[in-house]
């Protein structure tokens, strides 16, 4: 950490001292922050950059009303202190509940298991993408256009609050993004790969056989039928099945959308059934090892491992210290931010289905016509509604899997898709692709996880029916 934060955090036992009575709450956070950005787009680079930045932020909360001041310049800080106090005066009128949280007084770093991206220069980072972008061009002539993207960013933040909390982090991430649209005549498809690490550089390389995959998964697309639309029973594989936990119901399960919304918070009614006994839901950023992990969230609250749904039954939901406070519930430390620019809301951190015990191959019997899906290729939710793309499709025929088809995509509502779940495969696998976006905060870093599902009554678009 650079000399400027060292010192800066000396200081802060004092402000807290100084200001922390004219509050309920008071938190201030310093971050130092570098990180690589190059973009690929054809043979034309788009951006290609390092860049370092210092700065802060300051939360205040008095009778129940939040200010928030961020800053780049350490020596603001004071100001930034009195006006997220005026601002929180300005707004508060009713009650500061807060769920209390143990002071903590430590420094944690997320431990690398190879190479510091910093360690590693810009030229060479470089070359891996050129060298990327050249295995997607040369899979087929038909390969229309590629990207090939790399983002690294290493964090240290120091949080201090009027509780007592005065805690230092550290960790590193890295993710690469590989794109290829392949094109003949008037049909277009596309192909995908994304890698996240919160462990070593070593993970992005080596990685000739997932990015040749993408760009011929795009050629092979174009020569294939377009599914029938309708309504069929469908097995998706372990990365479809992450995908949909944490879009589909992980959001819902942010206590803050259900807190602000009366009529999902009936939905989400602690005790109601969901799913099958077999299904098993969490969420947790005590699970090491992902890059959804942390030992302490942005409020100071420890990471946990929480089980949303138990049996098929819904017992729990993700909360910040607010949240927690105002539905009587304990902390679950998943109040978490992108950076000091922005404040922590209720995020996911890593989200899995528990593995079942059918065997993958006994999810295809005894379906008539159906569609297996794997990968992705895009998504959307709103709400309890979601619609999500297919990155790779078959028809299952008769109990197996027949031919290839595409423009695979997948809707429905959650609540009935859970409930719809006939059976939970025995395999498992871990996505450590996510880059997740809520309240303006996008590409906070999270991992999800799970089993194959085979599920019913699923509406499949794709052609009309005839």
């Amino acid at each position: 950490m650079s000399s400027v934060l060292v010192d800066a955090q000396n200081l802060l036992s004092d402000l807290l001292a100084r200001y922390q009575s004219r509050v309920d709450y008071l938190a201030i956070r310093l971050e130092e922050s570098e990180g690589t950005d190059i973009l690929l787009r054809g043979n034309k680079v788009e951006t290609l950059s390092e860049g370092i930045s210092i700065g802060g932020q300051v939360r205040a909360c008095y009778k129940g009303g939040w200010g928030f001041a961020s800053f780049n310049r350490i020596g603001g800080l004071q100001d930034r202190i009195e006006e997220a106090i005026a601002a929180a005066h300005l707004v508060g009128d009713e009650e500061t509940i807060l769920a209390p949280i143990d002071a903590v007084q430590a420094r944690y770093m997320l431990p690398l298991s190879g190479t510091d991206p910093r360690r590693v220069p810009l030229a060479r980072k470089k070359e891996l993408c050129d060298y990327y972008a050249g295995l997607l061009r040369e899979v087929d002539p038909r390969i229309a256009t590629t990207s090939v993207r790399y983002g690294d960013s290493t964090q240290r933040v120091i949080l201090a609050t009027s509780d007592g909390t005065l805690l230092e982090q550290a960790w590193a991430d890295m993710e690469m993004r590989f794109a290829a649209t392949a094109r003949n005549g008037e049909t277009v498809q596309t192909g995908r790969e994304t890698i996240g690490s919160r462990s070593a550089y070593e993970d992005l390389e080596g990685l000739d056989h997932q990015v040749r995959s993408a760009a011929q998964r795009a050629v092979d697309a174009l020569v294939l039928q377009p599914v029938k639309g309708n309504t069929y029973t469908v097995v998706i594989d372990p990365i479809l099945s992450g995908l949909f936990v944490h879009e589909a119901f992980g959001h819902l399960s942010e206590a803050d959308m259900a807190y602000e919304n009366p009529d999902l918070l009936e939905v989400m009614t602690i005790g109601r059934r969901f799913g099958p006994s077999e299904l098993q839901i969490f969420d947790g950023a005590a699970l090491p090892g992902h890059r959804g992990s942390y030992f302490y969230d942005d409020e100071g609250a420890p990471a946990t491992t929480t089980q949303l749904i138990k049996d098929g039954i819904l017992v729990g939901r993700l909360h910040s210290r607010e949240t927690a406070g105002k539905l009587g519930e304990a902390t679950t430390g998943n109040a978490r931010c992108l950076s000091y620019h922005y404040p922590p809301i209720v995020r996911m951190t890593n989200t899995w289905i528990e593995r079942g015990t059918t065997p993958v191959a006994d999810l295809f019997r005894d379906i008539k016509e159906g569609v297996y899906a794997r990968n992705w290729l895009g998504g959307m939710t709103n709400g309890e509604m979601f619609t999500f793309t297919a990155g790779e499709a078959w028809m299952i025929r008769n109990g197996e899997m027949a031919e290839p088809v595409r423009d695979v995509t997948l809707s429905g509502n959650v609540f009935s898709t859970l409930a719809d779940i006939e059976a939970i495969g025995d395999d498992f696998f871990w996505d450590e692709s996510g880059g997740c976006g809520k309240g303006g905060q996008s590409g906070l870093a999270v991992g999800c996880g799970g089993p194959s599902l085979r599920i019913r009554n699923v509406v499949v678009g794709g052609e009309a029916m005839d």
